[in-house]
């Protein structure tokens, strides 16, 4: 380990773990999952490495219900504190310990009931696609794995895991399977009331990482190391989707290095996840708003995929610098399509990224001199969760094309991207590590390097100082269109043509869309013409749906509130549901019904999507 990677240990504001002292190195799980009662019991075993003496160990937990802890086989003290938005500190007391001894602590627990649990969402039948069993997923990122188990719920920390899991239920449905982000060992065993299920995960990860899904599952393989999963009536179409899964996987091996992990499986989830994708290693979870049936969206894997590089391997020590892992993997992706598509479509997604992500959410969501436009924002007494935006990820990815296009030299930046992930592999580092890293690679591009603004970038608020170059010839077509239905005057209404839209590829026309977006309001008439000449309200593609609902709305055009109300109902993706509410909950004439919408819908949403929606309801 690096003395500089152990030093940053000793500071997460978002965990109450005395991560200074002691450091999980191993945990293994033994889960009952009882869908009945919506909860899972069991013990987690923890392998504990003394970094500095202490007679305690310190743990994060949320509504976990602790029945007994013990220590090396025998019982020990413990006592349980509210921390408020970090939830609860286990403190364990296991004697004197001294530098280099490894304490095992064994918890006997239950997870909290229903939104006391903020990690696992226990679904009914009748709330999956296909209604054949119960389903259950986890989403643990940034702080919920503390309500999974009691863990040093850091990114500082990394351990391995196994993991043996019973899924409890009264008539097993045919089918039943239960997934983890660790590879499967060995054949589930099926008992009267229960199957049994056990994984292993070799590669040490944090604890947001640790993930698990179960319900009636099929699989199909795109590759030797590659498969998606989904409920049987969308696999196929799932497979269709994601197919380029293993080619996304090779052109990311070409650029930064092996794939350490094994297997690279999908799952796509219930339309109630919240997020586009979630990098858990060894099975990435998916939104099914990615099925648009021609593959235009299945960017989003290669996102999830770059992370088994930066996020997964290189990591983020906490949350502050949550840029080191979502920065880097905006740029390793579009590094990825670039290879295979061209560098015309990494300049247009990067373009498109810094116009309509980045501007748009310091303008639009927060403001100018807002703290959590901060490329490192100060996390100390703010729960993670209220600062996720697309800020680390576009801000980041900016700031890396930047530096690239300063230094110069293209090919020997993308081998220093390599050199770093190769460095800090299996490592969990600060901004810091990565910077001096970068004056240590460009030790002749010195006087570039120090004519970066760091300060302007790193901890300033709002739109970055410099702007990177962008080639914008993809975006000139969706500006034209655009363009000319924002000019157009009634009479000139006939004069467009279907094909001039379909004739852009999905992409050009999720930005023509952004355009109108982003201007003054359109005119009702055109609106309608929109509707009959290019039928956005049939699309499959969730992208283009959104961004048309969010055009409706801001034309304050009544006849989008229907599709709207549908669209926030069907699925719960947060990049969708959390602007459409909001916009929802301040417009008159739709306040009533999205509020009375949401309260009905609450019950059957991911927590961390209502929670966050919960507080957009006006005061």
């Amino acid at each position: 380990m690096l003395a500089s990677t152990a030093t940053c240990r000793m500071r997460d504001p978002s965990s109450n773990a005395n991560i200074d002292k002691a450091v999980v190195k191993k945990i293994f799980l033994r889960w009952d999952v009882d869908f009945d009662k919506r909860r899972i019991f069991g013990t987690a075993s923890l392998d504990v490495d003394i970094i500095d003496p202490t007679n305690i160990l310190v743990f994060d937990s949320r509504g976990l219900e602790i029945k007994s802890v013990s220590s090396n086989g025998k019982p020990v003290k413990f006592d349980v504190e509210d921390t408020g938005i970090l939830g609860e500190k286990i403190t364990v007391f296991v004697g004197s310990r001294v530098v280099g001894e490894t304490v095992s602590v064994v918890f006997e627990y239950a997870t909290g009931e229903g939104k006391n649990c903020t990690a696992l969402l226990f679904l009914t039948a009748d709330q999956t696609e296909d209604k054949k069993g119960p389903y259950l997923y986890s989403q643990c990122q940034s702080i919920h794995a503390r309500s999974l188990l009691p863990c040093m719920d850091t990114p500082s920390v990394k351990q391995t895991y196994e993991a043996e899991v019973a899924l409890q239920i009264v008539r097993v449905p045919k089918g039943l399977v239960c997934l983890m982000s660790a590879i499967a060992n060995g054949a589930p065993v099926e008992e009267e009331n229960h199957v049994t299920f056990r994984f292993n995960q070799p590669v040490p990860i944090p604890s947001y990482l640790i993930a698990i899904v179960a319900g009636v599952l099929e699989k199909r393989d795109i590759s030797e190391r590659c498969a998606v999963w989904s409920e049987p009536s969308v696999v196929d179409k799932a497979h269709f989707e994601f197919s380029e899964t293993e080619e996304f996987l090779k052109a990311a091996e070409s650029l930064v290095g092996k794939y350490v992990w094994g297997r690279c499986d999908l799952v796509v989830l219930p339309s109630s996840f919240p997020f586009g994708g979630m990098e858990n290693p060894c099975l990435i979870f998916v939104t099914p708003t990615l099925l648009a049936g021609d593959k235009s969206l299945a960017n989003v894997i290669t996102h999830e995929i770059a992370h088994s590089w930066t996020g997964n391997l290189v990591t983020n020590a906490n949350w502050e610098h949550f840029w080191l892992n979502e920065g880097f993997t905006v740029f390793l992706e579009r590094k990825i399509l670039g290879r295979l598509k061209g560098e015309e479509t990494r300049q247009f997604d990067a373009q498109t990224g810094w116009e309509d992500e980045l501007l748009r959410c310091v303008k639009e969501r927060f403001s100018d001199q807002h703290p959590f436009t901060k490329l490192i924002p100060s996390l100390q007494g703010i729960d993670p969760d209220d600062v996720f935006s697309t800020i680390p990820y576009e801000k980041g990815s900016a700031f890396l094309m930047y530096i690239e296009q300063q230094l110069g030299d293209v090919t020997r930046f993308e081998k220093f991207l390599r050199s770093y992930v190769e460095k800090y592999a299996y490592k969990s580092i600060l901004t810091s590590h990565w910077k001096s890293f970068l004056y240590h690679s460009f030790e002749d591009k010195k006087e570039i390097l120090d004519s970066v603004d760091w300060d302007g970038w790193l901890y300033s608020p709002g739109v970055p100082p410099v702007k990177p170059s962008y080639d914008g010839r993809l975006l000139t077509a969706a500006r034209d269109l655009a363009n000319q239905w924002m000019k157009a005057e009634s009479s000139d209404l006939e004069k467009f043509e279907a094909s001039s839209f379909k004739s852009l590829s999905p992409h050009q026309q999720i930005k023509m869309l952004d355009y109108i977006r982003g201007a003054d309001a359109l005119e009702h008439e055109k609106l309608k013409k929109l509707e009959t000449l290019y039928g956005l309200s049939k699309t499959g593609n969730s992208e283009i749906l959104y961004r048309w609902i969010e055009i409706g709305i801001k034309a304050q055009w009544k006849e989008i509130l229907p599709l709207a109300f549908k669209f926030v109902s069907s699925q719960g993706r947060l990049k969708f549901v959390r602007p459409l509410y909001s916009k929802l909950f301040l417009w008159t004439e739709s306040a009533g019904k999205a509020i009375h919408l949401f309260q009905e819908n609450a019950r059957y949403m991911h927590p961390i999507t209502a929670s966050v929606i919960a507080k957009l309801i006006p005061k």
